[in-house]
């Protein structure tokens, strides 16, 4: 069978990580695979025969430029767009996989025209976050907006990923809902619950969603020794670890800072991700990592933590909760989005949004026994294997 996959980037990131990961299951079961990526990036070499890129740095530019004009994301690239088609003709895929179709690389509508005139061939689309289904944004939680129900317009995040200028989200929404109906032999896949739910209650509730929990690489995600905490003074502190690929408030970074005002010096909290103005603006007792492509190098830091938080208030199943667990660490997190659905009672704490406090309690609560519940992470990591893709999370 030959596989098509579209995403944004490819071997990097969550989403690179996961189609990379079903490209080598893929592969190894006698399958012919290419991922179809439009960002430009430092593809790793295990993914090379896998990669064929779209477009290059100046369609993305351009589109971006269009899309910060004039809030048309999704609907610029028609160049790079029309010779991937061509050479995804020629390539004729048995299933089309698509992940992320945002970040500035794809016409979505040439895209969706090209699908519907190929009936016979299987599609799959895996939505990672709602833009999907709204006329702007990739999230909406923060400001509980609700207009995505019935009908974009007048969006209060036009200044938000993808950030524009204009305010085109009515149109968006209008050509968005015409171009991704009407598919004959297509089936959506969600990571959470949460965001199967919503999908439901979208213009996209017309095809199959299924819940397909996204999954880790246990060879690489596993306790991991190294020379973390010696390497950076942190022999004798409990290290409070948070992970992303990029930092602002609605992924916690404020929150970190008020708990470093909270938590006395036993405490130490690192950041991963951090741009270098970010870094150099961390108050004393925080350390800021870069942001890091090696999945090894983040396994040594997962497992030398003593547990890993992530309040962020927008996400929809974040890879780095169950990447922690992999590395035997518990987690807290808020209530945000799928974020819930990775844990249970024995390997972490479920706070409520925005409850700094109450954040502060489960990391005090639950530092004293990491190593108690190193047993049960791994366990529960077991969940998120490639064979387990399928099963809900109340088992």
């Amino acid at each position: 069978m030959k596989i098509l996959m579209i995403n944004s980037v490819c071997g990097i990131r969550s989403t690179g990580r996961i189609c990379t990961d079903l490209a080598e299951r893929f592969a190894a079961e006698g399958h012919e695979v290419r991922i179809a990526y439009g960002r430009m990036g430092d593809v790793p070499d295990k993914c090379l025969p896998y990669a064929h890129q779209i477009g290059g740095s100046l369609s993305v530019r351009l589109h971006g430029l269009k899309t910060r004009l004039l809030d048309r994301h999704g609907f610029g690239s028609k160049a790079a767009t029309r010779a991937f088609l061509k050479w995804a003709e020629d390539y004729r895929p048995d299933l089309l996989w698509l992940h992320n179709l945002h970040g500035y690389y794809i016409n979505v509508e040439m895209l969706f025209e090209w699908i519907k005139k190929h009936p016979e061939m299987q599609v799959k689309w895996t939505l990672h976050d709602c833009w999907a289904f709204t006329g702007h944004c990739s999230h909406f939680s923060y400001v509980g907006c609700e207009k995505w129900k019935t009908q974009c317009a007048s969006c209060p995040q036009k200044a938000q990923y993808p950030a524009s200028c204009l305010d085109n989200s009515q149109n968006n929404f209008q050509r968005k809902m015409a171009a991704f109906t009407g598919v004959q032999n297509m089936t959506l896949i969600t990571p959470s619950q949460w965001l199967a739910d919503l999908t439901k209650q979208s213009f996209l509730g017309c095809y199959p969603v299924e819940v397909q929990y996204n999954t880790i690489n246990r060879d690489i995600f596993k306790p991991t020794p190294g020379n973390f905490r010696e390497q950076y003074g942190l022999q004798q502190q409990i290290i409070i670890l948070g992970v992303a690929s990029y930092w602002n408030d609605r992924k916690g970074l404020q929150d970190f800072e008020s708990l470093r005002t909270m938590l006395d010096s036993r405490y130490a909290i690192v950041l991963v991700g951090l741009s270098e103005r970010q870094i150099a603006a961390l108050p004393e007792g925080m350390l800021g990592i870069r942001h890091t492509n090696s999945p090894q190098e983040l396994a040594e830091i997962y497992t030398a933590a003593d547990v890993f938080v992530n309040p962020t208030m927008e996400d929809t199943m974040p890879m780095v909760n169950l990447e922690a667990l992999a590395c035997g660490t518990p987690v807290v997190t808020f209530r945000t989005g799928g974020c819930p659905e990775a844990v249970n009672a024995d390997t972490g704490i479920v706070v409520e949004q925005a409850d700094v406090d109450g954040l502060c309690e489960a990391i005090r609560r639950i530092t004293p026994k990491t190593e108690d519940c190193k047993e049960a992470c791994l366990q529960r990591a077991q969940f998120f294997s490639a064979n387990r893709r399928e099963r809900s999370a109340h088992e």
